[in-house]
């Protein structure tokens, strides 16, 4: 059986799950550095395969075909990101008036996809695709919308009736927009500077704190400095 040096204990066999996931992962990584420095058209079961070091025939016993792959590429990469997202919205309301940890919710989704641009600009192109990929893009961004619709209802924006859930709503696709397009600026080399483009969000993020009752946790009072 394989073992694995990295994440089992030192000497520990893997069990057949354990070694059925690691090569998975293997895959992945390198579907991602294939992405990264070919794009699309060099992402090949054969490819993919001869990078991770395994037999193309192991390829098949863990992703149906490209858009699998693809679909699990995306479903990883945005998952991990939530996770870290999560964790530092939450350091976040934990100090609202720390405008570094403030920074630091918009950094992240920002350093992540730059660093991995051709699998943004996959899920912008296949976002409406009637297909099992475009399918696993839209739920990608839907639970994304959903992160942020959770967040703005803990900073106290109201979500009691119909109309109100809608605003919060409005306001999520709102950065989810706004962040896309500064990121497809900055890819064009338009906006280079990634610090600048943070600065922007945080100066964006101050608007719908606005629409807070006043005797909200997180409601401005006056505008920001």
């Amino acid at each position: 059986m394989n073992r694995n040096a990295g994440g089992a204990e030192a000497g520990r066999t893997l069990s057949r799950g354990e070694a059925k996931e690691l090569t998975r992962q293997r895959l992945l990584q390198a579907a991602l550095r294939i992405l990264d420095e070919k794009g699309e058209a060099g992402l090949t079961a054969s490819a993919v395969a001869r990078a991770a070091g395994i037999a193309q025939s192991s390829f098949y016993v863990h992703f149906r075909d490209k858009d699998d792959l693809l679909g699990a590429l995306g479903d990883e990469a945005v998952l991990r990101m939530r996770r870290m997202l999560r964790e530092a919205r939450r350091r976040s309301r934990e100090e609202p008036d720390d405008v570094e940890r403030l920074r630091a919710t918009f950094r992240l989704p920002l350093e992540r996809t730059v660093a991995h641009p051709a699998l943004f600009r996959l899920g912008l192109r296949t976002r409406h695709d009637r297909s099992p990929l475009g399918e696993a893009t839209r739920e990608v961004l839907s639970g994304y919308r959903r992160d942020l619709f959770e967040d703005l209802a803990v900073l106290g924006l109201p979500t009691g009736t119909a109309a109100e859930r809608r605003r919060v709503e409005m306001i999520a696709d709102g950065y989810i927009a706004l962040t896309e397009s500064l990121i497809i600026g900055h890819l064009e080399g338009r906006y280079p500077n990634v610090e600048e483009i943070v600065d922007m969000l945080v100066i964006f993020t101050y608007g719908p704190r606005t629409l807070l009752p006043v005797d909200a946790p997180f409601a401005l009072d006056g505008r920001p400095d």
